[in-house]
């Protein structure tokens, strides 16, 4: 069954996002009203190192008002490769350089409200180039053994599930 989006408008807007209201037929004619947030893609990046560690950020989200572990993730700016984002991102948010950055994954986390895609990309190879630009972001970052990685998911300390999607698909590519 196909919704389909006949026109729409933007209500707000910000440099990060559009909110729109629009104008959808559903597949038995009736027409619905439905607010929509169109966004910027994220671009999102680790690195995995030779001991199997993931390089991580313990912060809070005061909008769930919530801990958890996460990857470095910022939005692309306008013209920036997507790579290049990931790869900006996770050094002002860390201090850590990626080197060649390898596409694991893009994933829609709430594709029922917003047209977001994350996508994350990671290396196996970094280089600490000082403390993070973005310090504020985080309490902590560390490295922390893949193998312990679906333990953590499944106590909630990966509450992000773009997060803990990607944590788990390396953990599969790493440890199989």
């Amino acid at each position: 069954m196909r919704w389909n989006n006949l026109a729409e408008e933007t209500v707000y807007e910000n440099r990060w996002f559009r909110v729109n209201l629009a104008d959808v037929r559903i597949p038995d004619g009736r027409h619905l009203d439905h607010y929509l947030i169109r966004m910027r893609p994220v671009a999102v990046a680790t690195v995995v190192n030779e001991a199997n560690e993931v390089l991580l950020l313990w912060r809070h989200r005061f909008i769930t008002d919530s801990w958890g572990w996460e990857l470095a993730a910022g939005v692309v700016e306008d013209g920036e490769d997507i790579a290049a984002a990931a790869a900006r991102e996770m050094e002002e948010e860390t201090g850590w350089r990626p080197g060649p950055l390898t596409h694991l994954m893009s994933v829609e986390p709430s594709n029922g409200l917003t047209d977001a895609r994350h996508h994350i990309y990671w290396s196996d190879e970094g280089t600490y180039t000082g403390p993070p630009q973005d310090g504020f972001e985080s309490d902590r970052r560390e490295w922390v053994p893949l193998k312990l990685v679906p333990d953590m998911v499944a106590r909630g300390e990966v509450p992000a599930a773009n997060m803990a999607a990607a944590l788990l698909m390396l953990h599969q590519l790493r440890l199989g």
